[in-house]
């Protein structure tokens, strides 16, 4: 709060905007510290289940799919997934926006046509886990130089590389060997 300069008081808060920018990207976890949004009870969101995702700009499929294949290298884990099941989150929240829309043509996600043509096929979802703790900066580096298509970070510091097959963004479960908690 001192680094953005504002004191909020009693439900007036002109400077709340500036600060939400000043915090940009540190807003979800720091709003509750500065005193601008509900304190969080972290008891009941461990840093495993939240996370930051990213599309990396420049993939090599191929380099992916040669440093996956076969026997995982050393200090890290290889998994691979039906597309379906990477998938299946978006079908229940599409339901239960559906179940709230009384009419369903106006919910904005996509719908069950997209999911009906990746249940039909055998893709695969493969990720990579390192097994020891990194930060995001490593992990998406790590992820850039592996060919990877997107990278997913837990906030208790575990990277996931996803690979191209990967329609949405990989597991949320988090399997880094040295990094679970």
């Amino acid at each position: 709060m001192e680094l953005c300069q504002c004191r909020p008081s009693d439900g007036n808060c002109s400077c709340c905007k500036e600060c939400m920018l000043c915090l940009g990207n540190l807003w979800e976890e720091c709003c509750d510290c500065v005193g601008m949004c509900n304190p969080k009870n972290y008891s009941d969101s461990p840093a495993t289940s939240k996370s930051t995702v990213e599309e990396l700009h420049r993939p090599i499929p191929s380099l992916f799919r040669a440093l996956t294949e076969g026997d995982a290298p050393i200090n890290m884990m290889v998994v691979s997934f039906p597309v379906a099941e990477e998938l299946s989150h978006h079908e229940n929240l599409v339901s239960f926006l559906e179940s709230l829309d009384t009419q369903p043509q106006n919910v904005s996600v996509p719908g069950n046509s997209i999911h009906a043509s990746y249940d039909a096929q055998e893709n695969m979802c493969t990720v990579v886990y390192f097994d020891d703790c990194v930060s995001i900066r490593q992990c998406k580096l790590y992820c850039e130089s592996m060919g990877g298509s997107k990278y997913r970070w837990f906030h208790n510091a575990c990277c996931q590389c996803i690979g191209p097959e990967c329609v949405d963004y990989g597991s949320k479960t988090v399997k880094c060997m040295n990094c679970l908690f």
